[in-house]
């Protein structure tokens, strides 16, 4: 039905989380109707990420340098860590700008049903930063799920040795929501109001 291009270029967009057939159609259509200085800015950007974007060699946050702003800054509190499951999750905080401490970017959550383990994650590397490091409190960012509610216990039970505080954010953040969707004031408020782990 549509030129060969055409067609890899609809398949490629629906490559792309929650695109649709028909959604995949427009982005094409959209690319025909820019022009060319445009489509070169599309595809340099595309490269670009692919090939600068990498994780933080200390907290897993996406950069384009060894250490991301964040972990070289020396403006951020350095004896707290919030723990989240990846890096949108940073952007979702900072935009909100009342979190001043570190982070630690888990690679997802504990979901034995998916087959994914601790040792899938990173904890190994968590455990490292924290026995490294003099934070005094750790916060639990994950979705409210079952795999946030397992990761959190894992992650408590590991540092019940250590004489560090650990929290999770308060309720208000609905059950099964991902972060990313949840508006700033309720997420303002459950990092405002969040509870020790027990």
């Amino acid at each position: 039905m549509y030129p060969d291009s055409l067609q890899e270029l609809i398949q490629g967009f629906r490559y792309l989380p929650g695109i649709g057939e028909k959604t995949a159609e427009r982005f094409a259509f959209a690319v025909l109707e820019l022009d060319e200085e445009k489509v070169d800015l599309l595809v340099e950007g595309l490269k670009d990420v692919k090939e600068k974007i990498h994780s933080c060699k200390v907290c897993n946050a996406l950069t384009e340098e060894e250490l991301c702003t964040i972990c070289s800054s020396k403006d951020r509190v350095t004896t707290t860590l919030c723990i989240v499951e990846d890096p949108k999750s940073i952007i979702l905080f900072e935009k909100l700008g009342i979190y001043k401490g570190l982070y630690h970017v888990l690679n997802g959550l504990i979901s034995p049903l998916d087959g994914i383990n601790p040792e899938d994650i990173g904890i190994n590397q968590l455990l490292e930063r924290l026995t490294a490091g003099q934070f005094q409190e750790v916060i639990f960012a994950f979705r409210p799920s079952i795999e946030g509610e397992t990761t959190s216990l894992y992650i408590k039970q590991i540092l019940s040795g250590l004489n560090i505080k650990i929290t999770k954010l308060a309720s208000g953040v609905p059950m099964g929501a991902d972060m990313e969707y949840i508006d700033a004031l309720t997420l303002e408020r459950a990092l405002d109001d969040r509870k020790e782990v027990t």
